[in-house]
């Protein structure tokens, strides 16, 4: 269950504009949001509701115009840009909706990526790297390319390789979209059984409402706006 007296992360009054004049956009208009310790949100809503520059504040990647934004209690706006590249490389894992892998290299090799650019040897790395994939199912297939995999394993090594460095924050962005439905389940699975750490948090951005379920809690955006948050009715997934 999630740890709601450790917060992971707190958003108090977000907001972002972008252009000026009067074609300014505002994308998020006073956003509160908190995530929990222990905890898989989703964070549901249309397209152009806000979701997409509010995880791109909380990744470090964005700066918002007013509020404040912490992860495990530290002010991403205080920071200047080397400290927001350390603290993304020790504290944040990312999955995407494309699965971002290098073709060239085998999965073991892409899933090490995020070790060898924080520095560590290349073996200490592929170490790490094949550990990784082993959590997610993976460990016979270390040796083989991304165009051997099917769609859902290639989503597995995308998941090993945001999880190799143990970030205390995953943060993923519809990352069901690229596969059919049944891996989907699976994915969100173990994207629970990481959620379960009780120092980590998941946040998952969707407009899969079929994947619901497996939140501990949804947070609805609409309009820039966290417009109420709910409870998981079913938590743990479809049996």
């Amino acid at each position: 269950m999630p740890v709601a007296d450790e917060i992971a992360v707190r958003c108090q009054g977000v907001a972002k504009t972008y252009g000026d004049g009067p074609g300014a956009v505002a994308a998020l208009r006073g956003v509160d949001l908190e995530v929990y310790q222990g905890e898989l949100l989703v964070l549901s809503g249309p397209s152009g509701c806000g979701k997409t520059t509010l995880i791109s504040i909380i990744g470090t990647m964005l700066d918002q115009d007013e509020g404040r934004c912490e992860v495990f209690g530290k002010d991403l706006q205080s920071m200047d840009e080397n400290q927001r590249l350390d603290f993304r490389a020790s504290s944040l894992g990312f999955v995407f909706q494309l699965f971002n892998l290098l073709p060239a290299l085998t999965i073991a090799e892409n899933a090490s990526v995020p070790l060898l650019i924080g520095g560590a040897s290349r073996l200490a790395a592929e170490q790490k790297a094949c550990t990784a994939l082993a959590s997610v199912g993976l460990e016979e297939r270390t040796d083989a390319l991304p165009a051997e995999l099917s769609g859902g394993q290639q989503q597995r090594v995308a998941i090993a390789r945001a999880l190799v460095h143990s970030p205390r924050l995953l943060i993923c962005d519809e990352p069901t979209s690229s596969i059919d439905h049944r891996t989907g389940l699976e994915m969100m699975n173990l994207l629970r059984n990481v959620a379960k750490s009780p120092d980590r948090a998941v946040i998952v951005v969707t407009h899969d409402t079929r994947i619901l379920d497996f939140a501990d809690r949804v947070a609805h955006m609409d309009d820039g706006r966290v417009t109420d948050v709910v409870v998981g009715t079913k938590v743990g997934g479809p049996r």
